[in-house]
């Protein structure tokens, strides 16, 4: 599995970061879900120079034009509700893509254990298409290695490009360890090593869906 950090490259998306995490602009929600929409325009953007093109003639009002356009089906994925915003910055520049729905989430039991519970899956076939899965924290990995496995029951896709905001060490290395090597890329704006006893990314940024949307019951 390939891994692109972007935020090893100083650019506009760093403070975009730093808002997601600074707990004084936390505060204001619809900034902090519009910061996460931006990058996944980031990423669109990033991941774009990865397709495939084709040269297209475009009738101007003037004359001839040849374009290179992509025509590489995609399909856009998200895990429910954090990355909804994440999923929608994407979806503002890969605007014909089709689009997948996966909700899972964390049941607790005893000591800190949970497992992931995987409720509901909407998709759309995968085979052959460009797969683009968003979500925008990776800590333990194993929620996108469900989502992964979920989707792919659809149909093989072609390559698979998994978009973070944070990840942790330990989710990269789960994801390496369980999903295919070849036909992954990892797409994050940071990596944070540390993850505590409850799985929470250090020094990460909170509960992104809480952040986005409000405190769930």
């Amino acid at each position: 599995m390939k891994v692109i950090n972007l935020g090893e490259t100083n650019s506009v998306m760093n403070r975009f970061v730093a808002e997601l995490r600074d707990k004084t602009v936390q505060k204001d929600s619809m900034r902090f879900r519009r910061n996460l929409e931006r990058l996944g325009e980031i990423f669109a953007y990033e991941i774009s120079k990865k397709l495939k093109y084709e040269t297209t003639e475009v009738e101007t009002p003037l004359g001839i034009a040849e374009c290179s356009i992509c025509k590489q089906p995609i399909v856009l994925s998200t895990i429910l509700r954090a990355g909804l915003p994440l999923h929608q910055g994407l979806l503002n520049y890969f605007d014909k893509a089709e689009n997948s729905f996966i909700a899972a989430y964390r049941k607790y039991g005893k000591d800190n254990k949970f497992k992931i519970e995987l409720e509901y899956a909407s998709s759309v076939s995968t085979d052959g298409k460009i797969l683009i899965i968003a979500d925008p924290m990776l800590a333990t990995g194993s929620s996108l290695v469900l989502a992964y496995q979920k989707l792919v029951e659809n149909g093989e896709p072609i390559h698979t490009h998994i978009v973070c905001s944070i990840a942790s060490t330990d989710g990269i290395d789960y994801l390496s360890k369980h999903l295919p090597h070849k036909s992954v890329t990892l797409w994050v704006a940071a990596v944070d090593e540390v993850l505590t006893n409850k799985s929470y990314i250090v020094p990460g940024l909170g509960d992104a869906g809480d952040l986005a949307y409000g405190v769930k019951l």
